[in-house]
Order: C-alpha cells, then structure tokens, then sequence
C-alpha cells in the first residue's frame, strides 16, 4: 500500500466513525451557530462597524469550534484503543499524521460551509469571495495541523480537555493574526495582493507548522 493510500484510508476511517457518531461535528456546528447569533443580537453591527469586526468574530468563532472538535479527534482515538493500533500497523507515523490533519481540516471546511453563509448573512459582510475563501483555507490548514500535533500530546494528560486550548491557542495566534488581518483587508474592498504580506505569513506557517508536525508527531504519540 503506498503512502497516500495508507493516508487516505486514516481519513477514510475518521470520516466513517464521525459519521456513525456524529458526536464531534455536530458539537462544533451547535457551537458556531450559537456564538454567532449571540454576537450578532449582542452587537447589533452594521456597515463599516460590522465588517470591522467582523473577521475578528469570524476567526475566534472558527478557533473555539476546532479546538472543541480536535480535542475530541484525539481523545476518541485513544480511549477505543484505535491510536494503539495505528501504532502497531506498518504504517509510517507521518501517514498518520497526515490521515489525522486531514480528517480534521475537512471536519473544520464543513462547519465553515455553514459558518460563511451564516455569518454573511446575520453581520452583512460579502464572505463568500474567492479570496475569501482562499484565506480561510489557509487559515484553517494550520489551525488544522497545529492543532492535530497538540491534540496527541494533550490527550496523554490527565487534563487533556483543558491542556489542548492552553497549548493550542497561543501558538495559533500568528495564524489568526494574519487570517484576521487579511480577511479585514478583503471585506473591505481589497484583493489578495493588497493583503500579500498576511497571506504570505499564513503560507509560511502553514509549511513550517506542517514540517514540524511531520518531524515530531512520531514521537508524540509514542510518548
């Protein structure tokens, strides 16, 4: 079995338990649509305040929910037994990885489906652009990624539910910086050269979040 197949079938089983249980998703689209509705009834934001703070709202809303849903990708796997099992497979613990992040980021890419139309919507903000979209997805790739590493070192901790946001949060900070920041420039009217230098750092990021992840998630989970 080559890499990308061992890959696509740890996505493939993460998809099918999530599906059966439905349980991490539905924890983070319950979430999102409540803090939403509450800033918006709170703030009441229109015009030129509303897509101010609107990137703001946007990307802490996206932080909470994947930090509820990686906490519970990780701690699933380890109480069914099935990380040790991954573990025992002839499976290199960058395939695992890689299996994890994306199973992840694509349970984030469908909270955000429903997230962008919402948000556009209830704070009346033109989410729904290409550029746009190109940002969140980097965003949320790193978030995704970092996120996935922290999740397999939290969950060897007795306060794994507490230890995750603690870990994760400060160092996804420079990638919700520039998320927020470029997102700020495009709803403002600008295009993705304007914002380059923010979509450049979330780039950079993303390939150095990644490269890191890949060295030393082995040892994470053997930990």
């Amino acid at each position: 079995m080559s890499f990308l197949a061992k890959v696509w079938a740890i996505v493939v089983k993460d998809v099918a338990a999530e599906l059966h249980t439905r349980e991490m998703v539905s924890a983070m689209l319950v979430f999102s649509v409540l803090a939403l509705l509450i800033f918006s009834f709170a703030l009441d934001l229109r015009g030129d305040v509303a897509r101010a703070a609107a990137p703001g709202v946007l990307w802490a809303t996206v932080a909470f929910a994947g930090t509820l849903g990686l906490s519970r990708s990780l701690a699933r796997e380890h109480q069914a037994g099935c990380i040790d099992g991954l573990l025992l497979a002839p499976v290199d613990r960058s395939a695992i990885f890689f299996g994890k992040a994306l199973g992840n980021l694509a349970f984030m890419f469908v909270v955000e489906v429903v997230l962008l139309p919402l948000f556009s919507a209830l704070f009346d903000v033109p989410l729904i652009r290409p550029q746009v979209l190109v940002v969140t997805a980097l965003g949320t790739v790193g978030y995704a990624a970092v996120g996935t590493l922290l999740a397999a070192i939290a969950v060897n901790t007795r306060a794994r539910e507490v230890m995750l946001p603690v870990l994760l949060l400060p160092l996804a900070i420079p990638a919700l910086i520039a998320a927020v920041q470029a997102t700020g420039g495009l709803t403002e009217g600008g295009t993705l050269s304007e914002v380059g230098g923010w979509v450049r750092i979330l780039v950079v990021y993303d390939l150095i979040i990644v490269a890191v992840s890949v060295l030393t998630f082995g040892h994470v989970v053997e930990e």
